[in-house]
C-alpha cells in the first residue's frame, strides 16, 4: 500500500527502506510498502546555558548565555555546491540529532557540552581583564569556536547571547571590582569638590584685595586734589603740607599695597593648605589601598612559602634519612670488605659518592706522588748545583789538573776503601785450587836466554803449546764439570796423571 506524506512547514521527511540507498529528505512524497517515513522538526531551539570557567589567572566565574542553534535550512549560494552541502547538512542533522528530539535532555546535554567545553577552553587562554573588557571579541571567538563543532551535526548558530559575567559563590572578583570603581568615582568627586572651593576661595580673596587697593588709590586721588585746592593762596606753606601730605598718602599706598599683598598671600597659604589637605587625605587613602595590597600579596606569598616550606621540609627530611641510611650502609660495607667481597649498592648515588672519593684519593695520591717526585728532583738539581761547584772549585784548586781531581774524590769517597772491602768480600770463603804449568824452560818454569833465542823455532813452539794443553783441560775438568772431546783425548782419572 502506498501513502502520501505532507511535512509542515517547519518540517520535513525523512524517508528510509526500499528502493533508497541512505536517507532521503523530502517536503512530500510518496512512500510505498517496505518503506518508512519519519518526521522532524527544523525549527531553532533556546539553549540557555549557565557555563562554569576558569581565566588565566585560575578565577573562576560563571558566563550566563543563551544560544539559538538548529539545522542550517538555507544555502549560503546559489551555487549547485551550495545546494549539496546544505543537502549534506541536513541528512547529518536528519540522522544524529532528529532521533533525539523525543528526549529534549539528550541535545540539551549534547549542546551544553560542546558550547561549555570550548568556552573553558577560550576562556582559560585569557586574562580575568581581558574578558571582562573584550566582551564582544569573547563571544565572538566562542561563536566560532562552538560553530566549528556543530559543523559536524549539521547545526549551526543563529544567534548568541552572552550575559553579564557572574561571580562564583565565595570568589567575589566583580563584587570587588565594582566597589572599586565606585570609590574611584566618589574619591574623583571629592577632588572635584575640594577644588572648586578652593577656586571660590580664592577668586573671593582677589576680588577683596583688588577693591583695597582701587579705594585706598581713589582716596589717594582725592586728597591730593583737596590740598591743591586749598593750598592756592598758601603757596609755600600749601607746598610744604602737599610734600607732607604726599609722603603720607605715598606711606598709605604702601600700607595698602601691602595690606593687597598679604591678603594674597593668605590667600595662597590658604588655597596651599587645602589642597595639602586633599592631598594628604588622597595619600593616606592612596596608602591604605596600596598596604591592602601588600598585605594580600604578602598573604599569598607566605601560603605559597608555607606551602613550599612544608614540601621542601617533608622532601629534605626524606632526602637526609636516606642519606644517613646510605651513609651507614656504605660504612658497613666498606668495614666487611676487609673480610669479603665488597657487596655492590643499591642506591647511584652512593656509587657515585664512592666513584668520586675514589677518584679524589687517586688524585691526591697522584698529586703527593708528584709532587714528591718535584721536591726529590729539585733536591737532587740542588746537590747536582752544589756537586758541580764543589768540583769547580777543587778543580780550580788543584790548578786544573783532573787525575790529581779523580784521585782526591775517590779518597774522599772512600771509593778505594769500598773496593776493597767489596774484593775481600768477594773472596771470603773461597778455597780456589790453582794449577801451575810451563811450556818451556827450566824445571822453576822460567825461560831461559837459549830458550828465549830458540823462540822462533816452530817446532818448539808446537811443543810449548802440546805441554799446556794437558794440565788446562784438567784445571777446566775441575772447576767446571766439562771433558775435552772425544777427539781431543781423555784425562786420567787419578791425581798423579793430572798434576804432571
Amino acid at each position: 500500500m502506498a501513502s502520501f506524506h505532507v511535512a509542515d512547514a517547519s518540517e520535513y521527511l525523512a524517508i528510509t527502506g526500499w528502493g533508497i540507498d541512505d536517507v532521503k529528505l523530502a517536503k512530500k512524497a510518496w512512500v510505498f510498502a517496505g518503506q518508512q517515513c519519519k518526521k522532524f522538526c527544523i525549527s531553532p531551539v533556546n539553549y540557555e546555558i549557565d557555563v562554569h570557567a576558569m581565566s588565566a589567572e585560575k578565577l573562576p566565574f560563571i558566563l550566563p548565555a543563551v544560544f539559538t542553534i538548529g539545522p542550517k535550512i538555507t544555502a549560503s549560494g546559489g551555487a549547485e555546491a551550495d545546494k549539496k552541502e546544505l543537502e549534506a547538512q541536513l541528512l547529518l542533522y536528519a540522522k544524529l540529532i532528529a532521533p533525539l528530539h523525543t528526549s529534549t535532555s539528550h541535545v540539551h546535554e549534547l549542546v551544553k557540552g560542546i558550547i561549555e567545553g570550548e568556552t573553558r577552553v577560550l576562556a582559560a587562554e585569557l586574562t580575568m581583564e581581558e574578558i571582562f573588557k573584550g566582551t564582544k571579541t569573547f563571544k565572538e571567538q566562542v561563536f566560532d569556536k562552538v560553530q566549528l563543532e556543530l559543523n559536524q551535526f549539521g547545526l549551526i548558530i543563529y544567534n548568541a547571547n552572552v550575559k553579564q559575567l557572574v561571580d562564583v559563590a565565595g570568589h567575589e572578583y566583580f563584587s570587588y571590582l565594582g566597589q572599586k570603581t565606585q570609590q574611584d568615582a566618589a574619591n574623583q568627586a571629592k577632588v572635584d569638590v575640594a577644588e572648586a572651593r578652593m577656586k571660590g576661595e580664592v577668586g573671593a580673596k582677589e576680588r577683596d584685595g583688588l577693591t583695597r587697593q582701587n579705594a585706598a588709590k581713589v582716596d589717594a586721588e582725592t586728597k591730593v586734589l583737596s590740598v591743591r585746592q586749598m593750598g592756592q593762596g598758601l603757596k609755600e606753606e600749601a607746598k610744604v603740607k602737599a610734600e607732607v601730605q604726599v609722603f603720607e598718602n605715598a606711606r598709605e599706598a604702601d600700607i595698602a599695597a601691602a595690606k593687597a599683598e598679604l591678603a594674597m598671600k593668605k590667600a595662597g597659604w590658604d588655597k596651599q593648605a587645602k589642597v595639602a589637605e586633599v592631598e594628604a587625605a588622597k595619600a593616606v587613602a592612596i596608602r591604605e589601598a596600596e598596604l591592602q595590597m601588600e598585605v594580600e600579596r604578602k598573604n599569598a606569598m607566605r601560603q605559597t612559602e608555607k606551602l613550599k616550606a612544608e614540601q621542601l621540609s617533608k622532601a629534605t627530611v626524606k632526602y637526609e634519612t636516606q642519606v644517613q641510611e646510605s651513609n651507614a650502609q656504605f660504612y658497613s660495607r666498606q668495614k666487611a670488605a676487609e673480610a669479603a667481597l665488597f657487596e655492590q649498592m643499591r642506591a647511584a648515588d652512593a656509587r657515585k659518592a664512592q666513584a668520586d672519593a675514589k677518584f679524589f684519593e687517586q688524585k691526591k695520591g697522584e698529586d703527593a706522588r708528584l709532587y714528591a717526585k718535584q721536591k726529590e728532583a729539585e733536591s737532587l738539581a740542588l746537590v747536582g748545583k752544589a756537586k758541580t761547584e764543589y768540583v769547580a772549585s777543587m778543580l780550580q784548586a788543584l790548578g786544573g789538573n783532573y787525575h790529581a781531581l779523580r784521585d782526591y774524590l775517590m779518597i774522599d769517597a772512600g771509593m778505594y776503601t769500598e773496593m776493597a772491602r767489596i774484593n775481600a768480600g768477594a773472596v771470603n770463603g773461597m778455597q780456589p785450587k790453582i794449577s801451575i804449568w810451563s811450556n818451556g824452560g827450566g824445571a822453576d818454569g822460567t825461560v831461559n836466554a837459549g830458550g828465549e833465542a830458540g823462540a822462533g823455532n816452530a817446532l818448539q813452539q808446537m811443543s810449548g803449546v802440546f805441554k799446556m794443553l794437558p794440565p788446562l783441560l784438567s784445571t777446566v775438568h775441575e772447576q767446571t764439570g766439562m771433558g775435552p772431546p772425544a777427539w781431543l783425548g781423555t784425562l786420567q782419572k787419578d791425581d798423579a796423571a793430572a798434576n804432571e
